[in-house]
């Protein structure tokens, strides 16, 4: 009989790709976990995998969301091959989302922001985004679900009331230190958007 090595654990059903906010710790971070906690009770028993997006989510804004892009379409590119059948959902909060749309709906490099966006097949792959203060308004002219021809309809892009990372009408710059760190920008983990996400994921899984 032959053990198939460890690494080759079996596909699971659903697999959420989640991408932190700025300066949280390696992982999901925390607006991440709430969301794939709030996930897992909607599926119905079907296997959840995580996978934390590698990037470093520092303050220096354009360079970290472009290093996370990279990363997050290398990752899809491989359960592609490997789990075919597994659907894929992506997330991010506020940095995090950044590196999500330069890995789905920028066409081309801004202010410094550098895309890898998934081909076509891939995109087909994804079964739905979950973002969270996400700054793409001020950069690509609104959120995923209303520009995005392969994502809007299965994206849900939240933004805090009064966020002024997401806020429409934002200037086309960086967002600052004091918007990332503004207590309407670091409201979700306290709300019930994380919820409100999983909700809109489990009824396109």
């Amino acid at each position: 009989m032959l053990i198939a090595p460890a690494s080759a654990a079996p596909c699971p059903d659903v697999e959420v790709t989640f991408a932190r906010g700025t300066n949280e710790a390696p992982g999901v971070g925390v607006v991440g976990q709430q969301f794939i906690d709030a996930l897992r009770p909607q599926l119905g028993g079907r296997s959840v995998g995580v996978y934390a997006v590698n990037y470093p989510a520092g303050e220096d804004f354009a360079p970290s969301a472009s290093a996370g892009a990279p990363d997050i379409h290398a990752h899809v590119r491989s359960m592609v091959d490997a789990c075919p059948n597994t659907k894929l959902v992506l997330g991010g909060y506020s940095l995090g989302a950044a590196a999500v749309d330069l890995a789905t709906i920028a066409r081309m490099p801004i202010a410094g922001l550098i895309p890898d966006i998934l081909n076509e097949d891939e995109a087909n792959h994804v079964a739905a985004l979950a973002l969270f203060g996400n700054p793409s308004d001020r950069y690509l002219g609104g959120p995923v679900s209303t520009i995005s021809p392969w994502y809007g309809a299965k994206a849900i892009d939240l933004c805090a009331p009064g966020d002024p990372v997401c806020t429409p009408g934002g200037a086309l710059a960086m967002p600052s230190h004091d918007e990332l760190f503004s207590p309407a920008h670091l409201s979700y983990q306290q709300s019930e958007m994380p919820s409100q996400a999983a909700t809109f994921v489990a009824s396109h899984l």
